[in-house]
């Protein structure tokens, strides 16, 4: 009998049994369902039609984050609407504008991400939860309404793509560098239904807020999630949390029936994914000079503190190209604090950028940065399709946050090594 994936020593263990096999489908415990204010209405009106009474308050999160502040009277009513679902059902874990984020981020800063914790969410990057050896997995709002009613879901246990990234990043290239490239090689569909499980000795020089950009875009290679494997670096947040769980090694055995892959990012440079897939992915090199509109930095990819900090220090003492707007949308109210207090922010505001409220917003064209027809824009955002931020005649370029920061100030898509210094 061969060893185990990390995906099944999770799964395993939320069906309470000694080993589950691939393709077998089975019933796991949920030990958080995290709803927002897009997706959670209508999986509320669901789980009202089958329950009246929620499995766990306690496992239960709700934050607002699309959109926030609302936009549209639609939209502050479907959050009228949670207010009063948390209020009903007592659920303390609710994330109120100001005081969360995107929820992404929020999961794990608040240290609900634990390894070996089985995350659904009613998003499709849930999966950013493994980046600290949870398994996050989206769903749809009727699934999510189940989970809400009985802590448990359905699941086919994924086959499992490892892959192996070795090599040092050099001077200007990141983990959205990486993450981009691996989604270039895998394909948008080539690990569908899959668990893509990293590690190498990049990933393991990586730090969390980096291996969450890496987990977050496993998605976009169809994965049904995305793991890094545990390291102490993941087992100190853990500790940190005071969630553990008792599963804090999520790893393959080395004798575990498995796919792999290998890269090696020594000589890796900066990368962009061109309109219109996430797949498309190009050295910016190839594509410099391409004029933009629009330079967005913020997401759950990439609207954390040192990604900010980043793009501070190639806009000091510099100012954006005058037919350029520069949103910048922090992660997360603690990220926004901290880089207030830093001084971040200020760097960005005298460079010309305008900074937003924390929300997603701008990266899927709901508020504070919508794409108008035929406009450009570079984003450190995870998704580039026809639409995505806008009008269906506008094109939307990803790439790191010093990317998008030098693209800023050059007017055109810029190779950032050129200004860092």
């Amino acid at each position: 009998m061969t060893g185990l994936t990390a995906i099944q020593k999770v799964v395993s263990r939320k069906t309470g049994r000694p080993r589950v096999e691939v393709g077998e489908i089975v019933e796991a415990k949920v030990d958080f369902l995290m709803l927002h204010e897009v997706t959670g209405p209508l999986a509320v009106e669901e789980f009202e039609k089958i329950s009246g009474k929620v499995w766990d308050p306690s496992r239960v999160i709700v934050v607002f984050d699309h959109d926030v502040p609302p936009s549209t009277i639609d939209l502050a009513s479907q959050m009228k609407r949670m207010r009063s679902f948390v209020k009903k059902h007592g659920i303390s874990n609710f994330f109120e504008i100001g005081r969360g984020g995107i929820a992404h981020q929020v999961l794990f800063e608040e240290g609900f991400d634990v390894p070996g914790c089985l995350i659904v969410g009613a998003d499709s990057h849930t999966c950013t939860a493994g980046a600290t050896g949870a398994v996050g997995i989206g769903v749809g709002s009727t699934d999510a309404a189940v989970v809400l009613a009985t802590g448990e879901i359905w699941l086919r246990v994924p086959e499992t793509l490892l892959v192996e990234v070795k090599g040092r990043l050099g001077k200007g290239v990141f983990a959205k560098d990486v993450a981009l490239s691996i989604v270039g090689k895998i394909g948008s569909n080539g690990a569908t239904y899959k668990t893509l499980e990293y590690t190498g000795e990049t990933v393991s020089l990586m730090s969390l807020s980096e291996r969450l950009t890496l987990a977050n875009l496993s998605v976009e290679t169809g994965a049904k999630t995305g793991i890094v494997q545990t390291d102490s670096k993941s087992i100190e947040y853990a500790e940190r949390s005071g969630r553990c769980v008792g599963l804090l090694e999520v790893r393959s055995d080395p004798d575990a029936d498995l796919e792999r892959i290998e890269m090696d990012v020594s000589n890796l440079e900066p990368v962009i994914s061109l309109p219109h897939s996430v797949d498309n992915v190009k050295p910016v090199s190839e594509v410099e000079g391409i004029q933009i509109d629009q330079a967005f930095l913020g997401s759950c990819t990439n609207g954390r503190l040192d990604d900010l900090l980043v793009a501070s220090k190639i806009l000091r003492g510099r100012r954006i190209a005058p037919n350029v707007r520069l949103v910048v949308s922090p992660a997360s109210v603690k990220v926004y604090a901290e880089a207030l207090r830093t001084g971040i922010i200020e760097e960005i505001v005298r460079a010309g950028g305008i900074v937003t409220s924390p929300t997603c917003g701008a990266c899927l064209g709901m508020s504070r940065g919508v794409l108008a027809e035929g406009e450009v824009a570079v984003s450190s955002s995870n998704r580039n399709f026809i639409g995505r931020m806008g009008d269906k005649r506008s094109k939307v370029f990803l790439a790191s946050p010093a990317t998008v920061a030098a693209s800023a100030v050059e007017g055109r898509i810029t190779d950032p090594r050129r200004l860092l210094s």
